[in-house]
């Protein structure tokens, strides 16, 4: 018996950072939304053990790896006496700022919850996905929402107008805990995040991107000063707005106009090799 799950990647639209919590995390508010670039996952079942395989020969297939600790976390909690193998295809770039561990992690409980039939809330699966990263709750729900405290508090909202979406990831990627280490909250921007939100409920793309930002980007930039130039020529070539998503490298562009964001894309070409057209879901 096979199952599929997609594990689409994600975009931050606007991300404040508020202060350090107690137990080491950030406390964070975040409006944030999928886009159809997606990894894709398959599921097996097998008897008792958990074994990985995949496309990638950039990430471990065994204890380290994100699903890997999902599926055994899923199976310890519920006294799973199956097992499973599971094919991660990956297209979503790693260490991006893009979601892609996370959305596998979440894709994982939920292709687990029906290949074991488990019959678990999204609820459920989502404060499960807690234990395992900040970003797996939102990944679970998988539409766009006002997301708070460290990333598991989900608030699901109406979807993000339809647009077009150019992904920019420069060569050098960047670990989330070395954005986070550093961070002088006190020295970072703050964004009106509740005006994004009433804008993107008016269903208005243009009033809403006016709102967009990520207050990360000022740590993330002094590891990667690529993500400022990218960010202009994105903004120079005609896209409505231009933003790092989460703690980056990746910088996205946002039009409604196809023809548009073709000439932002081709424009870009020259500059990164890894340049993608997507969607909002």
């Amino acid at each position: 018996m096979s199952l599929y799950e997609k594990a689409p990647a994600k975009i931050n639209l606007c991300l404040n950072v508020l202060r350090k919590r107690e137990d080491g995390f950030h406390e964070m508010e975040m409006i944030m939304t999928p886009i159809d670039l997606a990894d894709r996952l398959t599921f097996n079942l097998q008897p008792k053990e958990i074994s990985l395989d995949s496309n990638s020969s950039f990430m471990p297939l065994d204890e380290r790896n994100i699903v890997y600790q999902t599926a055994r976390l899923l199976k310890d909690t519920y006294q799973v006496d199956q097992g499973v193998d599971i094919f991660i295809e990956k297209n979503i770039p790693i260490a991006a700022g893009l979601g892609g561990g996370s959305s596998d992690a979440a894709a994982t409980l939920r292709g687990l919850n029906r290949l074991w039939d488990l019959n678990l809330t999204t609820e459920q699966l989502a404060h499960l996905g807690g234990k395992i990263g900040s970003d797996v709750p939102f990944c679970v729900y998988n539409r766009t929402a006002f997301v708070s405290g460290r990333g598991d508090i989900v608030e699901p909202i109406v979807r993000f107008p339809k647009a077009w979406v150019i992904l920019v990831k420069p060569p050098k990627g960047i670990s989330s805990w070395t954005v986070f280490k550093d961070l002088e909250i006190k020295t970072l921007p703050t964004y009106d995040i509740q005006s994004m939100r009433e804008k993107i409920e008016n269903s208005s793309f243009q009033e809403a991107v006016r709102f967009a930002g990520n207050a990360l980007e000022v740590q993330a930039t002094k590891q990667n000063p690529l993500i400022i130039e990218m960010k202009e020529k994105i903004l120079q070539f005609g896209a409505d707005t231009a933003l790092m998503s989460g703690t980056g490298p990746t910088v996205y562009g946002l039009t409604q106009n196809i023809n548009k964001a073709k000439r932002i894309v081709n424009g870009l070409k020259g500059f990164c090799r890894e340049v993608y057209l997507v969607r909002t879901l």
